[in-house]
């Protein structure tokens, strides 16, 4: 999970207001179905065959909101809260008629609540004996150990734990970026753990990643314009091996920024969903959710910033599968479910933002592995924490987290399964490339035999990725005394860009010109675009780790780029841009600004599993900013070029700068993630700082300065803003402030109505938007308290005229928006509200049921940024429907008299 992060109040501000009250909250008759009564259960979509049973909310019994679990060596579900204590479940049997868990709270060693002996666990593992805890935690006088991992044990057999050791502890940013689950190796001896980007990679014993790692990178660089992870240098997140006793440390990949769980599948692959940076929307560095297959020495490639490297880059490997826009927690397989086949070998992936548990059947496909999705389980809202499958088959699972209301959940296969397809994937399965990978990872370490450099040298041109990459890292482990002067003269242009590539990495200073020289050899219109990518690639590499070449040298790599430039290829182009602008190639600002005016998408860019607008409405927190970016998407090919030329020094003309600037005004129309504008705002600041001092104003004005906020961060709001301080509003705390709303000020009132957004969906006295419903009656049908009541809490009761369904498919998907029409035939389904006449078509033949959602489309909270005095203004703004007459704008006096 994610921090959550305002998503600056783009939302549908007081829609629940009529969404709530405006109509019945009787469901519409064609729409019924026998439902068993508990909402818990009732949001859950679930495949044919499938059960799911309500185990406990630890919330109404004061446990709080759990995130972690395991199951012990007696069958007890052992779980832990985030902020707090562990505790211990006796689960009854599936299909119990009582399900009520016999609940412990583990107190561990010599401690007296509320101290907590252990606990703020983010992962637990059940093994050897003990129970391994992941910590995540600055130690205070409630709990006193700080983030690493611990080993509690029983000692003296009396089923209780009081021995804590910890195994070691962690440095860096402690939080939900910081380490995270433990979990057992298939062959029962060590045990891995993964660790987000904010957790800095602690001294290893070994290390089958080379510990050569750097940014590498010569795009200009622009750090998080908010600030996060701006300190966080390579190599990101990292997953490692240990022993049980925590004595020896072996890295074995890295590269991630926040994966939080890790899994083995049956012949020992093992996988991860890494996160996404959801304020990076629109720019082209974005990174969906993604599947990635950790590899012995693999590389994922985060950077802080703009600088994450892309898939492409042959210095890392690519996801198995891009998901979408998410918040990953948990990943396990199926293995030991009581399933049907296809279930029992899913690599599951839960997402915490959207409620969503997708199921992807992984095939072998070379060294690697093709993922097919599909939605295993959804709801909304299901804050997904954690999950496992018993000892008794069934899969359980989590809700919680950041204190929400949390929940444990049991699924099961209430069908017949089949004894006889539980043949389970062996290593003879495997095709010949995965094999050979792994023969190539068996060289990943420093006392690998001197002649396995043949067998990596061999596969360094492999046409399977994953043994390319797994030759290369062979290569880079074996001395480089005995390989250096093969790769410079090495013949095959695949295996010479791999070479150069191991070599960049590992060479000391002053070799970079023999290595431009050497590949300078390679005829470039030779290769294919693979070839072409890896081999400016490996230029840039050398350049980064190297420095710039000077003299003759520079001119002739300068002429090599420069005739292949542009390549009408977008991948191509910005490698090419990249390179030749750092360099100061005589065209390249022309070349660059040329391609920024005409370059187009491609059609696939970034092309995901789960589509944007089926998010929207899963969770309004995180959908409604999707929603208004989908609106109007950033073009992120001429984003990434504009970018290159914020850090060109040389090479323009006044009407080059007019129209680089120009199209920084105009990109500030877009609309992307929350670093969204800060990001176009530091490439203007980066393109100023190469203008003539007698220029900079006039420039600075043409690029939008007017534009922005003084930080650069956000576009200029000319509305009168909240003065605050804000704070969580709850019934209890502003329900006494409705009892007087006499003397209020329309103007306030009205400004108010703008800075929380609402007007830019409702109207009132003919201003505002047409998402949701006309406003000004409002107050001629409810009361104060009714519209405060809706505001705060808008999920409670939703108007069935504005109700979002969630209409599921025959194949195990779910479609969610307003049905907006229908046919005999199909639904027509709205699914972003900044965009209301684009129109979803469902056919109704695929269509298994069609329920209501209970979750509003507006944020809750929105009202937190005022102050008593700004909330009044408010209410009274709504109440009256914007009428200067109204009793709210007369004084107690005015009114008497």
């Amino acid at each position: 999970m994610r921090l959550i992060h305002s998503l600056r109040n783009l939302s549908l501000c007081l829609a629940a207001l009529i969404l709530t009250l405006a109509c019945s909250t009787e469901e519409k008759s064609e729409y019924k179905r026998e439902l068993t009564g508990n909402p818990k259960l009732d949001k859950l979509k679930l495949p044919d065959g499938f059960v799911a049973e309500h185990i406990y909310s630890p919330g109404e019994h004061e446990d709080g909101s759990w995130v972690a679990m395991t199951f012990d060596d007696k069958d007890r579900l052992i779980t832990a809260d985030q902020y707090g204590f562990l505790y211990r479940l006796e689960v009854p049997p599936v299909g119990s008629e009582s399900l009520t868990p016999k609940v412990e709270r583990l107190i561990i060693g010599d401690v007296a609540e509320p101290q907590v002996g252990m606990g703020y666990a983010q992962g637990l593992l059940y093994a050897f004996n003990s129970i391994y805890v992941m910590v995540n935690h600055h130690g205070n006088e409630t709990f006193a150990e700080s983030t690493g991992l611990y080993r509690i044990q029983d000692n003296d057999g009396d089923d209780q734990y009081e021995s804590v050791t910890k195994i070691k502890g962690f440095t860096g940013q402690p939080g939900e970026h910081g380490p995270h689950s433990i979990k057992l190796s298939p062959d029962g001896q060590s045990l891995y753990i993964v660790a987000g980007n904010h957790t800095d990679v602690p001294e290893m014993d070994a290390y089958r990643l080379p510990k050569v790692w750097d940014e590498d990178n010569l795009f200009p660089e622009i750090k998080d314009p908010r600030g996060h992870a701006n300190s966080r240098m390579a190599p990101g997140g990292w997953v490692a091996k240990i022993d049980p006793e925590g004595t020896e440390w072996e890295l074995i990949s890295a590269g991630y920024r926040n994966p939080f769980d890790i899994a083995f599948n049956e012949v020992g692959d093992l996988f991860t969903y890494d996160s996404d940076m959801e304020w990076d929307f629109g720019m082209p560095w974005y990174r969906p959710t993604r599947i990635c297959h950790v590899t012995s020495g693999s590389e994922y490639g985060w950077r802080t910033g703009n600088h994450k490297w892309s898939p492409n880059y042959p210095d890392n490997l690519p996801a198995i599968l891009n998901i979408g826009q998410g918040s990953p927690t948990n990943v396990m397989f199926g293995t030991g479910a009581n399933f049907p086949e296809k279930y029992r070998k899913s690599l599951y992936a839960f997402d915490w933002s959207f409620g969503i548990i997708y199921s992807m059947t992984l095939t072998p496909n070379g060294a690697t592995y093709d993922a097919k999705a599909e939605e295993f389980i959804s709801g909304s809202p299901l804050p997904l924490t954690d999950g496992v499958i018993g000892p008794d088959g069934a899969m359980y699972f989590m809700t919680g987290g950041r204190r929400l209301e949390s929940d444990v959940y049991r699924v099961y296969y209430e069908g017949e399964v089949d004894l006889s397809d539980k043949n389970a994937l062996q290593l003879a399965d495997l095709p010949a490339e995965a094999k050979l990978r792994r023969d190539l990872e068996a060289l990943h370490t420093e006392d690998a035999p001197a002649e396995g450099l043949d067998l990596a040298w061999e596969n360094l041109s492999h046409t399977d990725r994953f043994v390319q990459y797994a030759a290369r890292i062979a290569v880079e482990h074996q001395p480089i005394d005995s390989w250096q002067s093969k790769a410079l003269t090495e013949a095959d242009p695949v295996k010479k860009t791999q070479a150069m590539i191991a070599l960049a990495r590992h060479a000391g200073n002053g070799q970079g010109s023999a290595m431009l020289q050497a590949l300078m050899e390679i005829d470039y219109s030779g290769l294919d675009e693979t070839g072409k990518q890896n081999l400016l690639r490996a230029f840039e590499l050398i350049i980064a780790r190297q420095g710039e070449p000077s003299g003759a040298l520079k001119n002739d790599l300068v002429a090599y780029l420069d005739e292949n430039y542009p390549a009408n290829n977008n991948n191509l182009d910005r490698a090419l841009a990249v390179l030749l602008v750092h360099l100061e190639a005589p065209n390249a600002v022309e070349k660059t600004l040329a391609l920024l005016k005409s370059s187009k998408d491609d059609p696939n860019y970034q092309k995901t599993f789960s589509a944007s607008s089926d998010l929207i409405m899963r969770n309004p927190q995180y959908g409604l900013d999707i929603a208004n970016m989908l609106a109007n998407v950033p073009p992120a090919q001429q984003t990434y070029l504009a970018t290159v030329l914020g850090g060109a020094e040389s090479g323009w003309t006044p009407e080059m700068h007019e129209e680089y600037f120009t199209w920084i005004q105009n990109a500030f129309k877009y609309k992307g993630g929350r670093s969204y504008v800060g990001f176009i705002d530091r490439a203007r600041k980066m393109a100023l700082e190469h203008v003539a001092e007698s220029d900079f104003e006039k420039y600075n004005e043409l690029s939008g300065a007017a534009m922005l906020t003084g930080n650069g961060n956000d576009l200029v709001n000319t509305d009168v803003q909240p003065e605050g301080p804000g704070r969580r509003w709850t019934m209890e705390e502003a329900e006494p402030l409705m009892t007087d709303l006499s003397g209020r000020d329309l103007a306030k009132g009205k400004a108010m109505f703008a800075a929380v957004q609402c007007q830019s969906c409702h109207t009132i006295q003919g201003e505002g938007g047409i998402i949701g419903p006309d406003l000004t009656q409002l107050g001629t049908r409810f009361s104060p308290k009714d519209i405060l009541e809706a505001t705060i809490n808008p999920s409670d009761v939703i108007s069935e005229q504005y109700v979002a369904s969630v209409i599921e498919l025959k194949d195990g998907s779910s479609v969610m928006g307003r049905i907006i029409d229908e046919d005999e035939n199909s639904y027509s389904v709205s699914q972003n509200p900044f965009s209301p006449d684009v129109l979803r078509k469902v056919d109704k033949d695929n269509v298994v049921l069609v329920k209501d959602s209970k979750v509003s489309v507006m944020m809750p909270g929105l009202i937190n940024r005022l102050n008593e005095e700004e909330l009044k203004d408010l209410m009274a703004y709504l109440v009256s429907g914007g009428n200067p007459n109204h009793e709210v704008y007369q004084t107690t006096n005015q009114a008497e008299e």
